[in-house]
């Protein structure tokens, strides 16, 4: 039994094949992939998912994953982060994991629960749509790829940004959620 989670049996990643705990945020998170390939025209190469990301605030260091990085054109574009309840409460965290996943500043940030989707501009944080409907297409994230540069996050800024993280997705995680944990 993993955490908190109901275990209802195994169900087939749709992106890769493999084998998985088949919970309740899993079926979310497959509805999620199947929506950018089946719906959004994205290749199941261009999704990467379940990606690790290490983060650190002063000594104390913890682990999240990162549902979804979406590329285009071998950069990723568009980072997807699923996490059950409200959206504006993950807005904050997942703009920060979006400029720590790279080198560079990530376009676009979606966060969603499953059931809608706020789509977020990952430089300036703002609104730019909601709902699942409101994702770029991969033709639109590609032209908005084309015309963005990759501007690095500086070292300060990383470091406030995975103080942001930690403290959202590790520090504030449910003790029994066994998608993130706590290195110390």
């Amino acid at each position: 039994m993993g955490g908190h989670h109901l275990i209802l049996g195994k169900v087939e990643d749709y992106l890769t094949g493999e084998s998985l705990e088949d919970t309740h945020d899993e079926r979310y998170r497959q509805k999620i992939a199947r929506f950018l390939v089946e719906c959004r025209g994205y290749t199941k190469e261009e999704i990467l998912t379940r990606n690790p990301l290490s983060v650190s605030a002063d000594s104390r260091k913890g682990q999240l994953w990162v549902d979804f990085l979406v590329t285009v054109d071998d950069r990723i574009g568009m980072v997807v982060k699923y996490a059950p309840g409200s959206l504006v409460t993950r807005h904050r965290s997942t703009l920060a994991i979006s400029r720590l996943v790279t080198g560079y500043q990530i376009p676009v940030v979606v966060v969603t629960n499953g059931e809608t989707a706020d789509i977020l501009d990952g430089k300036t944080g703002r609104l730019i749509a909601s709902g699942f409907n409101g994702i770029l297409i991969r033709k639109d994230l590609s032209q908005l790829m084309a015309r963005s540069n990759d501007s690095p996050i500086s070292s300060k800024r990383a470091e406030l940004e995975a103080r942001i993280v930690y403290a959202f997705e590790i520090e504030g995680s449910c003790p029994c959620d066994d998608t993130t944990c706590k290195i110390v």
